[in-house]
């Protein structure tokens, strides 16, 4: 594992191709290739954030999928050694959320205990993940610091919170209660604030870095800054006199070889060589991120598929549609020019059966 940062990459999830994978279908996961593809991540030194966004929480996988999934990976990482992290949501809720009011905020509560009970069983540390029913039934800040509070005094150890920008999912906008950003801003850091010694930091995906490095300046001493920006990574990593972000990125399931290297010179003090191994993948991580934000898993599952990590391309939920030919293929070409296919003829081969050539 790294020595100067914490690092995760979010992984995807592998889909069985011979099942119903429409959209609303039950889950149905390649077990075999997705946990393979877990010690992958592992053996190149990197933790693994599972089960959250990157794995199609709430955009395909189901909550029964998603318990196998936390269970299946608590007992691979128990037997390597690996470090691991999953996502606390709310899912099993109905998907628009509970009515708002004080019996709503209490299913919420209940649901993301429940899902907290799965992951501190499985041996992870828990990320509470934004909650779809908890900005669509929240009142104001007061409603999240409460059921925030009520749903950290129950973890075990500390936890991660998770502020996913609306750019990443539509349904969490107005997150935190605050009428804007700023609002937010200040909402989130009073439950820091308040909480401390339970938060181990917060991981922040709004693509804004000044907006990050400001955040992370307010942080209580203790408390992790963890970039989930992928339009930035690179600098916010690096950080600057005052500090810096650690990492948990969806970018380094596509990108995992290159964040190993980058971060062995990391940690051997060099910074430029760091920059200068992550710096010109920047583009093709902006592209994979770009709006609408929400379906970067498809270009992600795509290279996975192009680097021979799985012998498909197909998604749960059918996301595999969720960008055009136009886009994957100016993909396939910045993922040529940087160098991060492994096998360049099994790629070609494999895009060209793609384009039906």
């Amino acid at each position: 594992m790294p020595a100067s940062r914490t690092v995760f990459a979010a992984a995807h999830v592998v889909a069985d191709p011979n099942a119903d994978n429409a959209p609303g279908a039950p889950s149905a996961v390649d077990w075999d290739a997705t946990l393979a593809f877990r010690h992958r991540l592992w053996s190149l030194g990197l933790g693994i954030a599972d089960a959250m966004d990157t794995a199609q929480r709430g955009m395909g996988l189901d909550w029964a999928a998603t318990q196998e999934l936390i269970r299946r990976s608590g007992a691979e990482a128990r037997a390597v050694g690996g470090l691991l992290c999953c996502g606390v949501g709310t899912d099993q809720l109905v998907a628009n959320g509970p009515a708002t009011g004080a019996s709503a905020l209490a299913d919420i509560v209940a649901a993301y205990e429940q899902q907290l009970e799965v992951v501190e069983q499985a041996g992870a540390q828990p990320v509470l993940m934004c909650s779809r029913a908890l900005a669509a039934g929240a009142r104001g800040a007061d409603d999240y610091a409460d059921v925030y509070a009520r749903v950290i005094g129950q973890a075990s150890s500390p936890v991660i919170l998770h502020w996913l920008g609306d750019m990443f999912d539509p349904a969490l906008r107005g997150y935190w209660g605050g009428a804007d950003l700023d609002g937010a801003t200040e909402s989130v850091l009073a439950i820091i604030n308040e909480h401390a010694a339970k938060i181990d930091g917060i991981k922040v995906s709004l693509l804004d870095a000044d907006r990050e490095i400001a955040l992370r300046r307010r942080l209580p001493r203790g408390v992790r800054l963890y970039t989930g920006d992928d339009f930035n990574f690179p600098e916010l990593v690096a950080g600057d006199e005052h500090g810096f972000s650690h990492a948990l990125l969806g970018i380094f399931d596509p990108l995992a070889t290159q964040a190993a290297q980058a971060f062995a010179l990391l940690d051997a003090g060099d910074v430029a060589g760091f920059r200068g191994v992550l710096d010109p993948l920047v583009p093709l991580a902006r592209h994979i991120f770009a709006a609408p934000t929400q379906f970067y898993k498809t270009g992600v599952v795509f290279l996975a598929y192009l680097s021979g990590y799985q012998d498909h391309f197909t998604m749960l939920g059918g996301q595999e549609a969720g960008r055009d030919r136009e886009h994957l293929a100016k993909l396939y070409e910045m993922a040529v020019a940087g160098g991060i296919l492994p096998d360049a003829e099994v790629a070609a081969a494999r895009f060209k059966g793609y384009c039906g050539d």
